[in-house]
C-alpha cells in the first residue's frame, strides 16, 4: 500500500471525472457555445464570467483570473489538499487508488473534539429518532405531530425525534459511550450546573428536529415544546460545528431540486420548509434565526438563480423579506416575492386550503421584485394626500430607474402613469433625470467593497503587441507538440519577454519530454506554481485559429524579437548619451552605428 498517489491512477481519475458536472455540483452552469458559464465562486459577480471547458477540462474566471482543472477547482474551493482532492474525485469515479488511508496526507483534517461532536448529534439524532417512532415513551409525541398535520414520510425525511423527559438521560447516554462532558457541554448537548459543577440534558420532553450542514451531518437541534412551556422553540447554541449565519436548513435535502428548477424558496423558519414540502414543494430552504448573510448568499450562488422570498405577511416579516431581497439583487439573483395573506404562516395556510392552492395561489403568484417594492413603498403613506403620493411615486420612478431592462422600465412607468393619471412622458423623463444623477453620483466609487478571495491583474488592460504575441504562441504549443518545437526553433535560443511565458515554455518542454499528446488538464497538474496555472487556464480560453500558418507563426516571433531589438535600443541609447557626456565621440559613433543597425532590422 503506497501512501503516494501514482500517476496513473491521476490520469485515470482525469478520464473518468467530467470537469462540468463536478463544478456544476458547485456553480449553476449554463451552455453557450462550446463552453458552460456561470456566476465564479472565488468572487462576488451579478454577471457570470467564470467559464468551463468541458474540451480541455479546465475552468476559467475573465473576473478575478481563477483557473485551473478539476483537481485545482476543489482545492482552492475547499481548500483541500491535492491529494485529498484526488481521493474525493476518485471516489466519484469508483476508483480504487490503493493507498493508506491511516497515513496518507489527505486524511481529513479534523481534530478529535470536532470529530467528538459530530459523533454524538449523529448518534443522538439517530436515538432521537428511535424514541419518537418505535418506543412508548415517544408515542405521545409521535401523536401530536401526527395531529398538527405531519405525515409519517416527512417525520422520516426531516429525521423528526423526540428527547425524553429527562434530567441527565443524554448526559449519561453520551458518557458511557466514552463522549467526553466538557466537550459535549461545548457541542451544546448538555450545560453545566455553576453551584456544584454538575451537568444536565439541554433538551428534556421536547419534539427534536435535527439541523444538518450541508454535507448531510447532523450539527444542531431545535426542540419544540409539547405544551405551554417557554421558549416554544429551543435550539442549540453557536459551537464549533454549527453557525447559523453559515447554515441554510433543509439545504443538503433541497440542492438537487435547487439544481434542476435554478430555482430555490426562501423561508423564514425550518416548520415552513417542513410544511411545503409536505405540499410538494421540495426547493424550500430557511435561516436558522438569523438575516439572510453574505455565507448564504455564497451558498445559494453555487445552485440557485432564482430565489422565491416566502416570509410571514406581518410587518416584521415584510421588512425581513425586504432586507432579504435587497441582499439577493446585489448578489445578482433573479428575485420574486410570495405573499401569504395576512395572519398566516405556509402550515396554517396548507390546512386551511390545500397543498394545490399553496403550490399555484402563493408560490405560483409570487410577485417579481419590483411589484413587491411598489407595494412596500405603499405602506403607511395616505394615497389622498398630496404629500404622500408624491414623495410615493418619487420613490417608486427612482425604484424603477435601477431596472436594467427598458421593457420593465417601460411596463412599469406606465402602470404608475394609469394609476395616477400623469403623463408617460414627463415620468419617462424623471426617470431619466434620476439615473444619470445616481450614475452621475458613481464616478469615483469603483473601488469594490469586499477584495475578491483571488486578487489578479486587470484583465482587460491593454497590452503591447508582443505580450499577445506571446500568449498566442503558447496557446498555439498547448494545442500541439510540434508548434512547440517550431517556435524553439524560430527563436534560436531567444526566451520570451515575459517571465511568466517563459516559465510556462520551460514547464511545457519539460511536459512533452514525459507525455507525446498535449493535455490541458494534466499539464496544469504537472505545474506547482499557482499563478502560472491560472495564466495558462487564461491562455487556453483565449480564442485561436484551428491551424497556425507559417505566416502567422513568424509574425509573432518577430513581435516578440521586435520587442528585445527595442529594449537593446532604448539600451543602447542610454549608452549613447552617457559616451556623449564624456565627449567620447569615438564610443559615441560605434554605439549610434550599432543602434542604426538594430533599427533598420527591425
Amino acid at each position: 500500500m503506497a501512501d503516494r498517489i501514482a500517476e496513473e491512477k491521476i490520469d485515470q481519475i482525469r478520464q473518468a471525472v467530467d470537469i462540468v458536472e463536478v463544478i456544476s455540483d458547485y456553480v449553476g452552469l449554463k451552455k453557450q457555445g462550446r463552453n458552460y458559464f456561470g456566476l465564479c465562486p472565488f468572487h462576488g459577480e451579478s454577471t457570470p464570467s467564470f467559464s468551463v471547458s468541458p474540451d480541455k477540462q479546465i475552468f476559467h474566471c475573465f473576473g478575478c483570473g481563477a483557473g485551473g482543472n478539476v483537481f485545482s477547482f476543489l482545492m482552492e474551493l475547499e481548500g483541500i489538499s491535492f491529494q485529498e482532492a484526488a481521493m474525493k474525485l476518485a471516489a466519484r469515479g469508483n476508483i480504487n487508488l490503493e493507498i493508506n488511508l491511516s497515513s496518507a496526507h489527505s486524511e481529513k483534517k479534523i481534530s478529535d473534539e470536532l470529530q467528538a461532536m459530530l459523533d454524538a448529534h449523529e448518534l443522538l439524532r439517530k436515538f432521537y429518532h428511535h424514541l419518537l417512532v418505535n418506543t412508548k415513551e415517544g408515542q405521545h409525541a409521535l401523536e401530536y405531530l401526527l395531529g398538527r398535520g405531519f405525515t409519517h414520510e416527512s417525520i422520516e425525511k426531516f429525521q423528526i425525534g423526540y428527547s425524553l423527559n429527562s434530567w441527565d438521560f443524554v448526559y449519561k447516554f453520551l458518557t458511557k459511550r466514552d463522549f467526553s462532558p466538557e466537550w459535549m457541554e461545548k457541542a451544546g448537548l448538555i450545560i453545566k450546573r455553576e453551584k456544584d459543577g454538575t451537568y444536565f440534558d439541554r433538551f428534556r420532553d421536547r419534539i427534536m428536529f435535527p439541523i444538518f450542514n450541508r454535507n448531510g451531518n447532523t450539527i444542531a437541534f431545535s426542540g419544540r415544546t409539547l405544551g405551554a412551556d417557554e421558549p416554544k422553540y429551543l435550539n442549540s447554541p453557536e459551537t464549533a460545528i454549527f453557525n447559523k449565519s453559515k447554515i441554510l436548513y433543509n439545504y443538503n435535502l433541497a440542492k438537487p431540486s435547487i439544481k434542476k428548477s435554478q430555482q430555490a424558496v426562501l423561508f423564514e423558519g425550518f416548520a415552513d420548509v417542513i410544511a411545503a414540502d409536505r405540499a410538494g414543494i421540495e426547493n424550500g430552504i430557511a435561516t436558522m434565526g438569523t438575516s439572510l448573510t453574505d455565507d448564504h448568499i455564497a451558498l445559494l450562488r453555487t445552485s440557485a438563480q432564482i430565489i422565491t422570498i416566502c416570509y410571514d405577511s406581518d410587518k416584521a416579516g415584510i421588512e425581513a423579506a425586504f432586507r432579504a431581497g435587497n441582499h439577493l439583487n446585489d448578489a445578482g439573483f433573479q428575485i420574486k416575492v410570495a405573499l401569504m395573506p395576512d395572519g398566516m404562516d405556509p402550515d396554517e395556510y396548507i390546512k386551511k386550503n390545500s397543498p394545490e392552492k399553496f403550490r399555484g395561489e402563493v408560490i405560483g403568484a409570487s410577485l417579481t421584485w419590483m411589484a413587491f417594492k411598489i407595494l412596500y413603498f405603499r405602506r403607511g403613506k395616505n394615497l389622498q394626500n398630496e404629500g404622500d403620493r408624491l414623495a410615493y411615486i418619487e420613490q417608486i420612478v427612482k425604484e424603477i430607474s435601477k431596472l436594467t431592462k427598458a421593457v420593465e422600465k417601460d411596463h412599469y412607468l406606465r402602470q404608475i402613469a394609469a394609476e395616477f393619471s400623469l403623463s408617460l412622458d414627463s415620468l419617462k423623463q424623471q426617470e431619466q433625470q434620476i439615473y444619470f444623477a445616481e450614475k452621475k453620483k458613481e464616478i469615483g466609487k469603483n473601488e469594490p467593497k469586499s477584495k475578491p478571495i483571488l486578487v489578479q491583474k486587470k484583465v482587460n488592460e491593454l497590452k503591447p503587441a508582443y505580450y499577445r504575441a506571446e500568449r498566442c504562441l503558447i496557446a498555439h504549443m498547448l494545442k500541439s507538440r510540434d508548434n512547440t518545437y517550431k517556435v524553439q526553433e524560430l527563436l534560436q535560443g531567444d526566451t520570451f519577454n515575459e517571465d511568466e511565458h517563459q516559465a510556462i515554455i520551460t514547464y511545457l518542454l519539460a511536459f512533452y519530454e514525459e507525455h507525446i499528446n498535449p493535455d490541458s488538464s494534466a499539464f496544469l497538474s504537472y505545474i506547482h506554481d499557482e499563478n502560472l496555472r491560472r495564466i495558462v487556464a487564461n491562455i487556453e480560453m483565449m480564442s485561436i485559429n484551428d491551424e497556425l500558418s507559417h505566416q502567422e507563426l513568424t509574425d509573432y516571433i518577430k513581435q516578440v524579437l521586435k520587442h528585445k531589438k527595442l529594449l537593446k535600443i532604448k539600451e543602447k541609447e542610454a549608452e549613447l548619451k552617457e559616451a556623449e557626456r564624456h565627449s567620447d565621440f569615438r564610443l559615441a559613433a560605434a554605439i549610434g552605428n550599432e543602434i542604426n543597425q538594430l533599427r533598420k532590422s527591425l
